[in-house]
């Protein structure tokens, strides 16, 4: 069966496609880079690498001018500073609800546009990394579960019964998830999750902090170069 992932470059969509080359080959798996006007490009350097090194088909869109509206501090064109904080700080201090990095509807956009492009390949399922610490407080609400049903129940309907959606992390947390890589050997050294696009990962955002937290959690060092 052949299925398409989404690849960030990130540890999550990266342990997502490991799994998909153990379960189905290399050559049954395409791996979609979509950018959306992000800050930098380390991340599609990094998904191009991995993508490399499982020997997979890569393929990269872009959704950036439908994002050209929004402020989020993700984005190239946005005023906004990234937070150096953790997401239980941010959800803390703000209660919950999205947090600064929030892109409006990415995973939507990012799975719809997936399900298209799987559905000219052939592809029966389109795989991403969504994971539980993303869902938590609604600091991301398009990695919950909730979310999930609801964005496989339309795709599989509007492909005609075609094609799914699997997201194999969506009750785990980043530790969870990084023990399955080191036991699928994933190349974390080539992963990128920083949201700044220095020559190192800063290691004080919200997502290298979760990054560290669970490879430590896994009694491991992340064997990427942080400056803090």
């Amino acid at each position: 069966m052949k299925v398409a992932v989404l690849l960030s470059g990130g540890i999550d969509s990266t342990t997502c496609l490991a799994l998909a080359v153990a379960k189905y080959g290399a050559n049954e798996v395409i791996a979609l880079n979509i950018g959306y006007g992000q800050k930098h490009d380390k991340e599609l350097k990094a998904a191009a690498n991995i993508a490399k090194y499982y020997n997979v088909k890569y393929e990269v869109l872009d959704l950036s001018p439908i994002f050209a509206f929004s402020n989020c501090s993700l984005l190239k064109h946005s005023s906004e500073e990234i937070i150096h904080k953790s997401y239980a700080e941010q959800i803390s201090e703000s209660g919950e609800g999205t947090v600064s990095t929030y892109v409006p509807f990415r995973n939507g956009l990012m799975l719809s546009t997936a399900a298209a492009v799987a559905q000219s390949f052939k592809a029966s399922e389109v795989w991403y990394g969504a994971h539980a610490d993303d869902a938590a407080g609604q600091a991301y609400p398009d990695c919950s579960p909730e979310f999930v049903k609801a964005m496989n129940e339309a795709i599989y309907t509007g492909t005609g019964k075609e094609v799914k959606i699997y997201a194999p992390f969506v009750n785990c947390n980043k530790a969870e998830i990084v023990r399955q890589g080191l036991e699928l050997k994933v190349p974390y050294e080539l992963t990128w999750s920083c949201y700044e696009g220095h020559e190192v990962a800063c290691g004080t955002c919200g997502t290298c902090i979760d990054r560290k937290n669970a490879f430590i959690a896994n009694g491991t060092v992340d064997p990427i170069s942080y400056e803090q």
